[in-house]
């Protein structure tokens, strides 16, 4: 019968250590469908730890049609706040009590945190997009942005760009048809006349006009490393002194960003902005200022970088 005891703990057993879960823990965490492939529970959770908070953030693999019955259940357990991942950026906004200026812009919302009226929401990746530019010293009203893609992160950052200073931006699409819809998106919007939309045949010719180029589409994400929104060829237009910007973060860099600098661009990943954007956030739930280096060094960490 001694087999069944309990075995006796040694004092020579080391220490286990681990993230302390309590019947106090506020809880945090990130929505989407899917849902397992996002860094955002490592960036926060080493933020957290760092700052010795009783907090979690984990991840909720939520599918479309019980988006309703997750948000009741979030506010039945007092969840402090949670991100938005594809996609319920948009199909959140119905739930929430109010909406930054900023998110209505946007069209999208991508953080959300509870108030004594109920839940409200703005979008941290315009702040998220806009901070490694903040460090440049350039002349922002001077430089009108070339955008390739119209999608939703396009229109994050058209935003954070007219808020640096930009006086107008162009976009390039390949479907006419949505590009005509994305420009229609804006006119009842006080940003509608400085968005100018393009073919993308005029790729060539508008590359050497700008300093700064945005990546805003898909093209190049892993596993598709091996593909660019840019034509190799067309990089010779390249205007001297500009900027390249890809919002993809893996791989890292991209082929598109490759590219650019052997024409001498100064390049920029997503990384940043996937921290810039998390940290903001985080700042929101936690109401105090967070290691943003902390954030920034787990990801890296995680992607091999």
């Amino acid at each position: 019968m001694d087999d069944l005891l309990p075995p006796q703990v040694s004092s020579s057993m080391p220490t286990i250590t681990g993230p302390t879960i309590t019947g106090k823990t506020q809880l945090l965490g990130v929505i989407g469908d899917p849902v397992a492939h996002s860094l955002s529970p490592m960036m926060h959770n080493a933020a957290i730890a760092t700052l010795g908070l009783d907090y979690v953030y984990v991840p909720f693999a939520i599918k479309p049609e019980n988006l309703a019955a997750a948000i009741a259940g979030f506010e039945a357990i007092g969840v402090r706040g949670f991100s938005i991942t594809i996609p319920h950026k948009q199909a959140i906004i119905p739930y929430l009590s109010e909406i930054t200026d900023k998110a209505k812009l946007v069209g999208a919302v991508n953080t959300v945190w509870r108030t004594a009226t109920g839940w409200s929401g703005t979008n941290t990746d315009v702040e998220g997009f806009i901070s490694p530019l903040k460090a440049l010293n350039r002349d922002w009203s001077a430089i009108t942005p070339v955008i390739l893609g119209h999608g939703g992160a396009a229109r994050a950052v058209i935003v954070g760009l007219l808020e640096m200073g930009c006086l107008d931006v162009k976009i390039l699409g390949r479907n006419p048809e949505k590009l005509k819809h994305f420009q229609q998106s804006w006119v009842n919007t006080p940003l509608a006349d400085k968005i100018k939309v393009y073919s993308w045949e005029n790729l060539s010719q508008l590359l050497s006009q700008t300093e700064l180029i945005v990546n805003a589409t898909p093209v190049g994400m892993a596993p598709h490393r091996d593909r660019s929104p840019v034509e190799a060829v067309l990089w010779k237009s390249l205007a001297q002194n500009a900027i390249v910007y890809d919002l993809i973060y893996t791989p890292n860099p991209t082929l598109f960003l490759t590219q650019a600098q052997e024409q001498g661009a100064a390049i920029i990943d997503g990384l940043e902005m996937l921290v810039q954007q998390g940290a903001a956030a985080l700042k929101i739930w936690l109401n105090q200022p967070v290691p943003v280096a902390v954030m920034r060094q787990r990801l890296r960490q995680q992607l091999g970088l």
